[in-house]
């Protein structure tokens, strides 16, 4: 799977002690730069709407459309997804989860079953059955591309509930990617998460809220 950040909010933690001054008319006491300690107070107290201000947008290649029904779930966030309406998807990829791919006959069962899959569609295609109704005997495991935008008091809530060890493996992996370039580009925002490479999951830091 790739993760490309596409855009993200200049200065966006400037841009978030700016707004979020506003609510105290506290401007005088920008001086140098305050914006972290700003920024760990408003998110101690919970004022987490200030983190609205900045976005950050963010192409995802090779994730599956299970995942991908995952993460449109998330009502606050802008998606632009590959149509299977308008790709011809006969050149398709699957993705094989890990529990299956290393236990041989599910191996042999689940590839089996997705070969036919797409056999099936591209003779449906042959016999002139448009994309949009030859997809019917697609999977969940196809491969597919979206776009996805949000605020960073989004990003904080998807990163909490998908990055968490309950959280499905795949997009758990994607969003450990999402929060390593969002903690480059904006890293007291987002400092409270921390990326477990052992066991692959994203905590929270306690110490720092």
């Amino acid at each position: 799977m790739k993760v490309a950040l596409l855009s993200i909010t200049p200065n966006a933690e400037e841009t978030i002690e700016n707004a979020g001054r506003t609510a105290y008319l506290s401007f005088e006491k920008r001086v140098g730069h305050t914006e972290k300690s700003f920024i760990r107070m408003i998110i101690r107290k919970e004022h987490f709407s200030v983190l609205e201000h900045a976005y950050a947008s963010f192409r995802i290649k090779g994730g599956s459309r299970s995942f991908t029904h995952q993460l449109v779930r998330h009502r606050l966030c802008s998606f632009t997804q590959q149509s299977q309406r308008f790709v011809d998807e006969r050149r398709l990829r699957f993705i094989e989860p890990h529990a299956i791919k290393k236990n041989k006959k599910a191996h042999i069962i689940f590839s089996n079953f997705l070969n036919t899959s797409k056999k099936v569609y591209a003779k449906l295609l042959k016999l002139g059955i448009k994309n949009e109704d030859a997809r019917f005997v697609l999977t969940n495991a196809v491969d597919s591309e979206i776009v996805i935008t949000a605020n960073f008091r989004e990003w904080r809530h998807i990163i909490e509930l998908r990055g968490s060890p309950e959280a499905q493996w795949e997009i758990r992996g994607i969003l450990i990617k999402i929060l390593q370039i969002l903690k480059k580009y904006s890293p007291t925002v987002f400092e409270d998460f921390i990326v477990d490479e052992k066991d692959k999951i994203i905590k929270k830091n306690k110490c720092l809220s």
